[in-house]
């Protein structure tokens, strides 16, 4: 015989009723109404597709938790948001990723902001621990006035390089935290990489670039901004360090100036204009400019390329075309300055000289109409599917 146990204080009393389960609005009442959603300025039929359905408790109602047994209570009327990343529309273009109803109407200066400020942090963190490294190795410089952090030029060209790869996840968290996209969207327009793609333009580009550098080389020889500047070859093995090191780090670095100034900072400008050429021509300014200040031909070359390969970029859909040629271009450029023992030259492409610019008048233009039309033939995506 089981013992009598007194009632707990926090028992409810048997005979007290349970509270009644709300009635669920009405499927064909202005309450939820099957299929129908809220599009902009109250029309129904529009908005995202978490909405549909969802307009609000019944009039006069107000929103009901309903217990539901045994535990926990339901939700207000209709769905909630999904969390994670929201793609733009389908037919979106390259430009238009960013373009997915998050952020609000001035979010992408939010996200703008806070991705410059980081990457601005990256490097300035980059060159300390370049700057440690060295004092702590005694591989510093032994000049006082030198910029370089190592005495090396190709430890110091490593870091250089990993300062400027560093921009790559800088950008990719800002477009899926920030902009709450996927961050494959700044790849391409279908959210990734397409590898195979990558390839057929490496394949265009490092013939291409060879050919471009032989012509420059050719016309310009025996002037004096062609004739080396360095201390000579220095040997082999240096040479080899120098080639594997640079084969390491370039493709990131280069990969890295794309990400920002072709991608993702055409994409969040894309969010606040309807055509794709305010962008392509800033971030075209901007890609000239942080070469530094050289000679004005070098600029001009600078900045007519950075806009084809915009044109490019939009064209084709994303980023492996112009990855391609830029790979390719700074790997033959940095292999033939560790040749000549010019990695410790502080000259940039800001200082290419007026030769420089009139073959690239010629090679920039036909590269991306080449590479226009072999994505036409093949099939790229050139929109959101």
């Amino acid at each position: 015989m089981e013992p009598d146990i007194p009632p707990s204080p926090w028992d409810p009393p048997s005979s007290s009723p349970q509270p009644p389960v709300p009635p669920a609005p009405p499927s064909g009442g202005p309450g939820r109404q099957q299929g129908a959603g809220v599009g902009p300025g109250g029309q129904q039929g529009g908005g995202p597709a978490w909405q549909q359905g969802w307009q609000g408790p019944p009039p006069g109602a107000a929103p009901s938790y309903g217990p539901v047994p045994p535990y926990g209570y339901a939700p207000p009327y209709g769905p909630v948001p999904p969390p994670g990343p929201v793609r733009a529309e389908a037919g979106s273009r390259y430009d238009q990723q960013g373009r997915n109803g998050q952020g609000g109407r001035f979010g992408w200066l939010g996200e703008l902001s806070l991705v410059v400020f980081l990457v601005f942090v990256a490097i300035v963190v980059v060159s300390g621990i370049g700057a440690v490294l060295a004092a702590v190795l005694d591989a510093e410089p032994v000049s006082a006035e030198s910029e370089a952090f190592f005495e090396d030029p190709v430890a110091d060209m490593a870091i250089q390089l990993v300062g400027i790869a560093i921009g790559i996840p800088i950008v990719l968290w800002g477009a899926r935290y920030l902009g709450r996209r996927p961050a494959g969207t700044v790849s391409s327009v279908v959210g990734r990489l397409r590898w195979r793609w990558l390839g057929l333009c490496a394949a265009v580009a490092f013939p291409l670039i060879i050919v471009q550098f032989g012509v420059l080389f050719a016309w310009s020889w025996g002037e004096e901004p062609a004739e080396p500047a360095g201390d000579g070859f220095p040997g082999w093995t240096a040479f080899l360090v120098s080639l594997v090191v640079l084969a390491a780090l370039v493709p990131f670095q280069a990969a890295a100036e794309e990400y920002v100034f072709r991608g993702w900072l055409v994409q969040v400008i894309g969010r606040a204009v309807r055509s794709p050429w305010p962008a392509v021509v800033l971030a075209s300014l901007l890609f000239a400019l942080a070469h530094g200040f050289g000679e004005l031909t070098g600029f001009v070359l600078l900045f007519y390329s950075a806009l084809w390969w915009g044109w490019l970029v939009i064209r084709t859909g994303g980023l492996e075309a112009v990855i391609a040629l830029h790979v390719a271009n700074n790997l033959l450029a940095f292999g033939l300055a560790a040749g000549f023992g010019e990695l410790a030259s502080t000259g940039t492409a800001a200082d290419a000289p007026w030769q420089s610019m009139v073959v690239e008048f010629v090679f920039a233009p036909l590269y991306c109409l080449v590479m226009a039309r072999m994505a036409d033939r093949r099939g790229v995506e050139r929109v959101s599917a």
